[in-house]
């Protein structure tokens, strides 16, 4: 009901007498002011006048199901969004209305996240209406082999997304992290469903900081992470920008599914701010130092040594850092 009524104060723009929304709607003028006050709790602008009724002033920046879909235009990317005021993960959802039957492209999206994570469990800082904590249910016809180019896939996708959206040149940390002048923008974290043959589904989960300021982050973040905010000088609007990467997202997911991963893995290298330079790769057993030469046809890092030697690195495996 609270729907109908942002229709069609959206579709008036004027003044919409609340005769008529009980009338359209088929409902009572009591029934129709508590949908009212339900929406300006929500964050809906709505003003009310005697012999006039009501008029939609401004809408918020929440990424509300509706909102989202305002202009969205995907095929698959969107088509259900399901919004959370906090979650543990979004990534946690998502599983359970993937293994419910939830269809490919749904988009679980929480204001905040009491446990968000990200690659290697670590913790990954999402505050209140400060970011874009949200996850999308994949169910990719491809082999278990090419499952890992997923990765890349998104952060292809949510990289040009924000170049073009809000002019800030983020650049790519192997093998999916966003950077900003070498701090963290943006997470990635996909998690697979599968069996021997075949893929169930994937879970491609992505935090990324939008309008959070620089002391609002936890004093062991505020020099290694950044926000779209703090690099682009001003406040983002959210939700235009989701839906920006929702629309970046289809167009290179269908890509992959039709062309195969080499053009994701040729726009990957373009974006990419760790190849030929000295890297400090950390692993399980030990940490030494390299230098990021390419990445191979399947997107694993090639690290020469300082004796000569080529090492292989595959994604989960390592963490990386300039020197």
């Amino acid at each position: 009901m609270k729907s109908s009524i942002v229709h069609i104060l959206k579709q008036s723009g004027d003044w919409v007498s609340g005769e008529y929304l009980c009338r359209d709607l088929g409902v009572s003028r009591t029934a129709v002011w508590k949908h009212i006050r339900g929406l300006r709790e929500e964050g809906y602008d709505i003003e009310a006048r005697a012999n006039l009724g009501y008029r939609l002033l401004s809408v918020p920046d929440v990424p509300y199901p509706d909102e989202v879909a305002v202009g969205l235009g995907t095929a698959v990317m969107g088509c259900r969004v399901e919004f959370f005021t906090d979650l543990p993960t979004t990534n946690g959802e998502a599983k359970k209305l993937a293994l419910a039957g939830s269809p490919e492209g749904t988009v679980v999206v929480a204001e905040s996240q009491s446990g968000g994570k990200g690659r290697m469990d670590r913790v990954w800082f999402s505050p209140p209406a400060k970011g874009l904590w949200f996850t999308i249910v994949l169910r990719p016809q491809v082999n278990l082999v090419e499952t890992p180019q997923i990765t890349m896939v998104v952060a292809v996708a949510v990289a040009l997304a924000v170049r073009e959206h809000t002019g800030v040149a983020v650049g790519i940390k192997w093998p999916n992290d966003l950077l900003m002048e070498d701090k963290k923008l943006c997470g990635i974290l996909v998690e697979l469903n599968a069996e021997m043959d075949r893929v169930n589904f994937m879970v491609a989960g992505i935090g990324l900081n939008v309008n959070i300021d620089k002391s609002q982050f936890p004093p062991e973040l505020s020099e290694i992470a950044t926000s779209l905010k703090i690099a682009a000088g001003h406040h983002i609007p959210r939700v235009p920008l989701f839906r920006t990467i929702l629309q970046s997202f289809e167009i290179w997911y269908r890509r992959w599914l039709q062309e195969g991963f080499v053009p994701i893995l040729n726009k990957w290298r373009e974006l990419c701010v760790t190849l030929d330079c000295p890297v400090t790769v950390h692993n399980i057993k030990d940490s030494y130092i390299g230098h990021a030469m390419d990445v191979d046809e399947t997107g694993a890092l090639l690290v020469k040594l300082p004796d000569g030697t080529i090492q292989r690195l595959v994604a989960g495996e390592v963490s990386l850092r300039k020197v």
